[in-house]
């Protein structure tokens, strides 16, 4: 599988810390407690999502969200024109008509084409159970259980399908965010564990581990942590 992070291959021996660096390395701290039980020994973040009883939120951040949809169902207003009056008149009004009215076409069938929209950017609260988009219109409530696909699209951007409650449609949505790995890594464990990316450990960079250390960081092995939990 091509590595998300080939960019971190070329980084690697430069001094520095990202900002990016700096989140996969929190959630390789996040990701370990997981993997060894202790998560009720983190300490408390405080959030404003509704949480369910026994849910813990485990890390907060900015995110904003794009929807792959289409901005219009391929209709619109037809024009029709009646003119009265000289010759060159009825038939100027007449070609002015059909031109607009080709031109609203051309747009609909523009708009019903599906592409990536964005939707908003908002907090989002991430917890043992799912993932909370706070936004005005465009909120997301996503259980790692109730995921039809889950795949980390690039560095920081975490992609899932699934069915919509409101309006029963299938939905695929991207969340951008520098939690994007912590996203992928929570849902691959509850409802996806046999994902190659989860399984190849390519939700990390390569050589992260090792980078972390030369740059005096030391991560947790969370990847092999995971593994082994996964054996047992």
């Amino acid at each position: 599988m091509s590595s998300l992070y080939a960019f971190a291959a070329n980084t690697e021996y430069r001094p520095g810390w990202s900002l990016l660096d700096e989140y996969l390395w929190l959630s390789c701290d996040i990701i370990a407690d997981l993997a060894e039980g202790r998560l009720a020994q983190r300490p408390l973040v405080v959030t404003t999502a509704r949480l369910e009883p026994g849910e813990r939120a485990l890390a907060l951040g900015a995110a904003m969200r794009v929807t792959w949809r289409a901005l219009g169902d391929g209709s619109y207003v037809h024009n029709s024109v009646v003119a009265f009056g000289r010759p060159a008149f009825v038939l100027g009004s007449m070609a002015g008509a059909a031109l607009g009215n080709s031109a609203r076409r051309r747009a609909a069938a523009q708009d019903a084409q599906p592409r990536w929209v964005i939707d908003g950017t908002g907090e989002i609260t991430i917890t043992t159970r799912k993932v909370y988009f706070g936004h005005p219109t465009s909120a997301l409530d996503l259980a790692w259980g109730g995921l039809d696909t889950i795949d980390l699209v690039a560095p920081e951007v975490f992609q899932t399908s699934f069915r919509n409650v409101h309006t029963g449609r299938q939905t695929t949505i991207q969340l951008y965010t520098p939690w994007a790995s912590l996203l992928f890594v929570l849902a691959a464990v509850t409802a996806f564990p046999a994902h190659p990316r989860l399984v190849g450990r390519g939700w990390l960079p390569p050589n992260f581990e090792e980078r972390c250390t030369a740059l005096g960081r030391p991560c947790r092995p969370a990847a092999t942590l995971l593994l082994d939990r996964g054996r047992q």
